[in-house]
């Protein structure tokens, strides 16, 4: 098994590409506690300086805790590999059944449906390219809320991504947007 590796605009953060799905759907997981409902993520925070997990479509996107990268990304590496050659799930079946949507929204439903449809066709695969993912979280309001995760969190450049480029563009296509907003 061959793992690429890419750095990413946050560079707390690096990009593994192991050459195969890893999560259709993404997860995100800040801390040890919270990734116990994957195994790939546990497995990669027990590799001490690992403070952050995104299991993003087809790649895996790490954040530091301190320290430099050539010392962390073998055992990254190792963690990856090992995960993978032992065929363990990604994510346990405890957490397919705690899958949950936004969507609850009628009055705005086509806005809703115009918004997730710029999201997944112009911005999500951009924001993947980096390592990251960007996640609609609600409208309402006129105010798009989206949940950064992956590299896009804790980015320095994220702050300019979200306003200049995403709050642009969907101010652009949808006009009853007039701002977004990150939201954890």
């Amino acid at each position: 098994m061959f793992i690429q590796t890419e750095s990413t605009p946050n560079p707390a953060t690096m990009k593994f590409l192991p050459g195969r799905i890893v999560l259709a759907d993404g997860a995100d997981f800040t801390s040890a506690e919270a990734a116990r409902i994957s195994p790939l993520a546990m497995r990669l925070f027990a590799v001490d300086g690992v403070a952050g997990v995104y299991l993003g479509p087809d790649f895996v996107t790490v954040t530091k805790s301190g320290g430099e990268w050539h010392h962390l990304k073998p055992a990254v590496l190792g963690a990856i590999m090992d995960h993978f050659t032992r065929g363990d799930p990604v994510m346990t079946e405890e957490a397919a059944s705690m899958h949950t949507s936004h969507d609850a929204d009628d009055e705005n439903a086509e806005i809703i449906d115009q918004i997730k449809e710029i999201l997944d066709t112009r911005v999500r695969p951009a924001v993947a390219q980096d390592g990251g993912d960007i996640v609609f979280h609600g409208f309402a309001n006129g105010v798009v809320y989206l949940n950064l995760r992956g590299s896009c969190a804790g980015c320095p450049s994220s702050t300019m991504t979200l306003k200049s480029g995403i709050e642009n563009m969907l101010r652009h296509y949808v006009p009853e947007v007039t701002e977004v907003r990150a939201v954890a």
